[in-house]
């Protein structure tokens, strides 16, 4: 028997966010799973960046899609306001019920960022009894968040967050995450949380969406066909800045060590701002220029649309997976990256699950380190792995299928309905 269940996802394309993606797949692999989903989204008519049409394009014509309003970006930013969490809020509170008044749905999935939707939990248990799963795509309450500077905006918001987190939490019925270390750190902040009803889902990625691309053309504007293109696709943050430092000095020892190869390679740093007019400027070649590397470097601050990032992925000759000091930190992005079949070479917290992820897969070269002196020791190990990719890549094979298939859409998708069926039996 097909169940309905309603996610309820701020972002969801034509929007290019990272956020869009969990909702995306769900909305394509529920259905193989017994389940029949519903997204209640923000209309793409209130969302303040650019959308992508063809994003939207491979959503299914078939999907039920609620559109919600919002109140205009260009009024609520005279207070501070651009989240459109918070912009839509009573518009969503509206959509879900008359969704839920009209289908009965099983189970309610709120997936964030943004988070402040997740305050809806309550309200929703209460009034409805319907079970609500909260999925954390990045942690809301973070040791990253409580180490803003007094009174900034940040600051405010990582506030907000500890006030607002816990009551959504305990009216959850199910709480998911991206990795086992943010579920243990959400287990420790709220000692009433039951870890059984917990679960570690990945973002995860789909092959298809790269059906087209491998036998097209590559971005020129983007990748360089005549040199040794290395590519990283994504934002850009300032957690990440010491590893890509390390890296851009292995670079420099490469160079130092084979000056003809080091010339042929360029590095690609491509939406590094995350904003589709690259506000905030370049935030990789200061450090690439103190490393004495820039003119190997070759950055493009603008989001750019998700098709040509993945497009970039599938023509270069190896991608570079840079992740952040952070133990808890997965980047979504490992998934694709994975299932466009090129070499990689990635740095990552040991404890990372992103770094246990891409040393069982395969297909490239992964470094991690437990603390800054450790990332200091890689140095000459990272230069032979940037050696090794411009002139081996083929050595080191492809990914494990078998490594993969956990973190296909698919996958995803029916470890979801597993959650599901185990919210509505409570």
């Amino acid at each position: 028997m097909t169940r309905t269940a309603i996610i309820l996802s701020p972002h969801f394309p034509p929007s290019t966010l990272a956020g869009v993606h969990r909702a995306r797949h769900l909305a394509a692999g529920l259905p193989a799973h017994g389940w029949r989903p519903i997204v209640i989204r923000a209309d793409e008519r209130v969302y303040s960046e650019p959308g992508d049409a063809a994003l939207a394009k491979l959503v299914s014509a078939d999907l039920e899609q609620v559109r919600a309003g919002a109140l205009p970006a260009g009024l609520t930013r005279l207070v501070g306001v651009g989240d459109i969490g918070l912009r839509a809020l009573p518009h969503f509170a509206r959509a879900l019920a008359r969704t839920i008044e009209r289908e009965r749905p099983a189970a309610v999935l709120i997936t964030g960022s943004p988070f402040y939707p997740m305050r809806l939990a309550p309200w929703l248990r209460r009034r409805y009894g319907v079970p609500v799963i909260l999925d954390f795509q990045d942690p809301w309450v973070s040791a990253h968040g409580a180490a803003r500077p007094f009174g900034s905006k940040a600051w405010m918001a990582h506030r907000l967050a500890t006030g607002l987190e816990p009551g959504a939490v305990r009216a959850a019925s199910w709480v998911t995450s991206v990795s086992e270390i943010q579920n243990r750190e959400l287990a420790a902040r709220y000692p009433w949380l039951d870890g059984a009803r917990m679960s570690a889902i990945p973002i995860g990625g789909d092959a298809a969406d790269f059906a087209a691309l491998r036998a097209g053309s590559p971005p020129r504007d983007l990748i360089d066909p005549a040199r040794i293109n290395f590519s990283y696709v994504g934002t850009f943050l300032p957690r990440a800045g010491p590893l890509a430092s390390r890296l851009f000095e292995a670079l420099a020892l490469l160079r130092e060590r084979s000056p003809a190869l080091a010339e042929r390679i360029r590095c690609n740093f491509i939406g590094t701002s995350n904003q589709p007019d690259g506000v905030g400027g370049e935030r990789v070649r200061p450090l690439a220029a103190a490393a004495g590397v820039a003119d190997l470097i070759a950055e493009t601050p603008r989001r750019v649309p998700y098709l040509d990032a993945l497009n970039v992925l599938a023509h270069s000759q190896a991608l570079l997976l840079i992740g952040s000091g952070e133990p808890h930190y997965t980047a979504s992005k490992i998934y694709p990256a994975l299932l466009s079949g090129r070499p990689w070479l990635s740095l990552f917290h040991q404890a990372s699950s992103a770094h246990a992820i891409l040393q069982s897969a395969g297909g490239g070269l992964a470094h991690g380190f437990g603390d800054p002196a450790g990332l200091e020791a890689l140095t000459p190990a990272l230069a032979e792995a940037l050696a090794r990719l411009a002139t081996a890549p083929e050595s080191l094979g492809a990914p494990n299928p078998e490594a993969i298939a956990p973190y296909t859409a698919h996958a995803v998708a029916g470890q979801f309905a597993e959650v599901f069926e185990k919210a509505a039996r409570t």
